[in-house]
């Protein structure tokens, strides 16, 4: 690698240890620590399978269908996010900078890419494409749930801007090849 790239390498790290440092400051507060670590929990699953089943309720048959589309497509998404995970061994921030404090339970060693956020990005346009009445809700709660994985010490922003990448384009995938 030329000595250019690497210094502008070097300083795009140095910018995102600063930011992740910044972010996760803010955990420091109980209340702020509280919030972020329930919007991560409920970003684990809970808020998308209790989607998946209104879907079900409000579309009847052809919503169960469409429940079972985005669920396939989720389960490809933990597929790719483990594999990445593994071939790609990026340390969480609290592991490779003891400024920055873990503030909820990990779920898995490696930090890149963010599975909360490839999820929430990948259900998030799945739901806007089949019930696009809730769209600022899910989108909102998109925002927020790749805030906490920041925020909580757990995941660096271009791990949360990966797993952002990788969600769109699978979900985008997934309905230009199955969406009825």
């Amino acid at each position: 690698m030329n000595m250019k790239l690497n210094n502008i390498l070097n300083r795009a790290d140095a910018l995102e240890t600063r930011l992740c440092v910044l972010l996760n400051s803010t955990s420091r507060r109980n209340y702020v620590r509280l919030f972020f670590r329930a919007i991560s929990r409920l970003g684990n699953g809970l808020f998308w399978y209790s989607l998946t089943l209104y879907l079900a309720y409000v579309h009847a048959l052809e919503g169960i269908y469409e429940g079972l589309h985005i669920l396939l497509t989720a389960f490809v998404g933990v597929l790719i996010y483990k594999y990445l995970k593994i071939k790609l061994v990026r340390e969480r921030p609290f592991v490779s900078n003891t400024i920055i404090q873990q503030a909820a339970p990990a779920m898995d060693r490696y930090s890149f890419p963010s599975g909360h956020s490839l999820h929430a990005f990948s259900f998030s346009i799945m739901f806007t494409y089949y019930l696009p009445e809730i769209a600022p809700v899910v989108w909102s709660f998109t925002f927020l749930v790749s805030l906490s994985r920041v925020i909580l010490g757990l995941h660096y922003p271009t791990d949360v801007l990966a797993g952002a990448l990788i969600g769109s384009t699978l979900a985008l995938f997934s309905l230009l090849v199955f969406a009825p």
